[in-house]
């Protein structure tokens, strides 16, 4: 089985079935063998594995994940890509291909039946456009999962992996970090891919923590508390959260006054004109309690 990780053998399959790439679908295929090499390493896969590929492309790197673990679920959208990754693929035995939308998947279903509900690892070269719905997807329907590891434009790499205080945290941030300990492994430069899209990328893993870090009452709450905080970031938190829909609660909208908020700061000892930047997971998960 050739192996499709090169410019010329992309090039190649392409040319062959016509293909034509869909902007829709941000379609961006690897052509670097040593890139590859070092997903599949950093990824922490063994043989007793269940891997789940979100967007395989023409099978280039399924054919690595095929050939170090036990098992390959490869989830792609644009039915065009199906007859290739059936070549492509053909050799492996162990890689079932199934045409889908991963947002519109019943991944637990999926996990139930292919891997008797055991924690699945998943690995993807992800389209910029779609990548917090298909991380938050993942984490918020609690699919049996031990880590994600992804491409990604740079920018969403550093905005995961970001802390209190710095321009790039924000909601994304506090979520992925509640669900997971991040890591950028590798930065990837545009000339790795095919086409080459205009913006740098980075490989991050994301290992699912088995409890999350904080504990809170409701964490539907705390994501609708940290959204408001974020929705208008330059502001105080006192006046990003006055008056801001807070979560729905038997059906009714619940809203914070500002006062509400002054109390709750002054009880955790913060300041009043704190921005909702600086406060960490641990301190909205308090927040969160009090109101």
């Amino acid at each position: 089985m050739a192996y499709l990780g090169t410019p010329a053998a992309t090039a190649e399959i392409i040319r062959k079935y016509g293909f034509s790439f869909q902007k829709k679908f941000g379609q961006n295929f690897l052509v670097d063998a040593n890139i590859l090499n070092k997903i599949v390493d950093s990824a922490d896969i063994y043989k007793d594995d269940c891997v789940i590929e979100i967007g395989p492309g023409i099978g280039t790197l399924t054919q690595y994940l095929a050939e170090s673990t036990g098992k390959v679920i490869a989830v792609e959208i644009d039915k065009n890509l199906i007859p290739i990754l059936n070549e492509t693929l053909s050799g492996y035995e162990n890689v079932t291909i199934i045409n889908g939308d991963i947002l519109k998947t019943d991944i637990n279903k999926l996990v139930c039946e292919r891997n008797q509900g055991r924690p699945v690892k998943v690995i993807a070269n992800l389209p910029y456009y779609i990548t917090t719905p298909i991380i938050m997807g993942l984490f918020e329907s609690h699919v049996p999962l031990s880590s994600i590891t992804i491409m990604v434009q740079k920018e969403v790499a550093d905005r995961i992996q970001s802390g209190p205080g710095t321009k790039d945290y924000g909601v994304l941030s506090l979520a992925v970090q509640y669900y997971a300990r991040p890591e950028i492994l590798m930065q990837v430069s545009p000339a790795c891919f095919m086409p080459r899209p205009n913006v740098g990328s980075a490989v991050i893993r994301l290992v699912k923590y088995e409890e999350p870090p904080v504990t809170v009452e409701n964490e539907r709450k705390l994501f609708a508390l940290i959204r408001a905080a974020f929705n208008q970031r330059r502001k105080t938190l006192a006046n990003a959260l006055a008056n801001a829909s807070y979560a729905p609660e038997n059906g009714k909208e619940v809203r914070i006054t500002r006062q509400q908020v002054c109390d709750a700061l002054d009880k955790m000892g913060l300041s009043l004109t704190i921005r909702g930047e600086a406060l960490t997971l641990e301190q909205f998960a308090r927040l969160c309690d009090i109101f």
